[in-house]
């Protein structure tokens, strides 16, 4: 008997759902939830590239009209669908010495399921009006205690005051079963209030 399991994520079947992105069809007020190449082409820019986004009725008109060798020469079509397009080039770690030491701009990287610039966006991205960047160990610090990413330092303070009281069994009238979470809440807290976003 096959037993039919549920997609538990559904990034990897072309939707994200949630978004707060509108879609780039002009005119249209949906949801902005798959993802098309950019205008531009993939490979342009050094830096993550700008996806369209479309909801699912024009993400279907759009592929329906995609065309990946719209602008190549026969000889350019005859190349990208070789086996073994993209080795015949060396990579940066065995290049010949002397070409100099430059690092890889954005454009030298595949990145067809957008793992490298989901990364770069949500670690180098600032997320706070003050520009500060946050580390991951920052932003799961701020989850503990349940602040948002832009919050300053004194709502850092109050809040640890608030989950002291209330975990705390000096605090709480001697319940004693929230100690994993005061804990967690302490070392959250002297975590941040050393962090460069909150100094």
């Amino acid at each position: 008997m096959t037993v039919k399991k549920d997609r538990s994520n559904t990034r990897f079947h072309g939707r994200i759902e949630n978004s707060e992105r509108g879609c780039d069809h002009p005119g249209c007020a949906e949801a902005g939830e798959f993802r098309a190449p950019p205008l531009e082409g993939p490979g342009s820019g050094d830096g993550p590239p700008r996806f369209r986004w479309f909801c699912l009725d024009h993400v279907r008109a759009f592929n329906a009209g995609y065309n990946y060798f719209e602008g190549m020469t026969a000889d350019e079509i005859h190349r990208a669908q070789s086996p073994t397009a993209g080795w015949e080039r060396e990579t940066r770690a065995f290049a010949r010495a002397g070409q100099g030491d430059h690092p890889p701009r954005w454009a030298d990287f595949a990145d067809p399921l957008d793992a490298i610039g989901a990364r770069f966006r949500r670690t180098v991205a600032p997320e706070r009006a003050d520009g500060k960047p946050l580390s991951g160990e920052d932003r799961r610090s701020l989850d503990v205690l349940g602040l948002a990413p832009d919050a300053d330092r004194p709502s850092l303070r109050k809040r640890y005051s608030e989950l002291v009281r209330k975990y705390h069994p000096d605090r709480n009238g001697g319940d004693r079963s929230h100690e994993d979470r005061l804990t967690k809440v302490i070392a959250a807290y002297q975590q941040l209030r050393q962090a460069p976003a909150f100094a």
